[in-house]
């Protein structure tokens, strides 16, 4: 929408979707989803990545003129993931990184004291740093007070598609921010998408629901427009809710039966 770009950093974008690369059956299959889905920044694993090679998934992002956001995929200490960006703005020539750290390969969630370490040093090197964080509140402010430019919440963990676990937390956080909070990892179909936005996301990140559903381009097209449609929702406003009924008519000019003048 024109009226209501998604400004992040210093970039601003007028899609609210983030895409991830990962788990795509093919680079054919990948391409077509990305253009269903509109959107104009998406990520890749530097781990998994070989910028000289052609015919690879940064050939696609380059044809179809999307931005490549790194991220740090795969690091589990402060140490790896600011290896891994510094790479990355070498290799890449950009200083946007997505933040990884992770406790362990079964859950994949964030080791907060690690990722906390890695954004701060990261951000006093110029990076702009975008935070893969838990759906903690005070670890989100503290990820913002040391300059992360966004805060990326996960809904459930990675690949799971269980969508958002605790959306008190996110309303929480998304509350409180100043900066873009984006719902990053769980989402598994497109409500879970709708629900982000109108909890108050500025974007929703996601790779696997789309990548891995069994039309990936059809659900690149539903994530697209759940975004839409909860950033509309949002904006609009949301009735209060109630635990019992209101009546949507009034009660003026209804019809009542006169004792004395029976009806039939």
């Amino acid at each position: 929408m024109a009226d209501d770009l998604f400004t992040l950093g210093d970039r601003t974008f007028s899609s609210r979707l983030i895409m991830g690369t990962g788990g795509a059956p093919s680079l054919d299959v990948l391409e077509r989803a990305l253009v269903a889905s509109g959107t104009e920044l998406t990520t890749v694993a530097m781990r998994r990545l070989d910028p000289t090679v052609q015919g690879s998934v940064l050939s696609v992002l380059t044809k179809l003129g999307i931005s490549v956001l790194p991220n740090t995929a795969g690091c589990f200490t402060a140490g790896e993931a600011v290896l891994t960006a510094r790479l990355a703005r070498e290799a890449l020539g950009t200083d946007w990184i997505k933040l990884e750290v992770v406790a362990d390969e079964r859950t994949l969630l964030p080791d907060g004291v690690e990722l906390l370490d890695a954004a701060e040093i990261l951000v006093d090197e110029g990076f702009t740093v975008l935070p893969y964080t838990n759906d903690d509140p005070v670890l989100a402010r503290k990820l913002e007070d040391v300059g992360c430019a966004a805060i990326m919440p996960l809904g459930s963990p990675i690949g799971s598609g269980m969508g958002i676990r605790n959306p008190h937390n996110f309303e929480l956080i998304t509350e409180r921010a100043s900066v873009p909070v984006i719902l990053d990892a769980g989402a598994g179909t497109a409500s879970d998408a709708a629900l982000a936005m109108e909890l108050g996301c500025a974007a929703v990140m996601l790779a696997s629901a789309v990548t891995r559903a069994q039309e990936p381009v059809l659900m690149a097209s539903a994530m697209r427009d759940a975004v839409s449609a909860g950033r509309l929702a949002f904006r609009a406003g949301r009735i209060p809710q109630r635990r019992f009924a209101e009546a949507s008519s009034p009660t003026e000019g209804r019809a009542t039966l006169d004792p004395e003048r029976p009806a039939f």
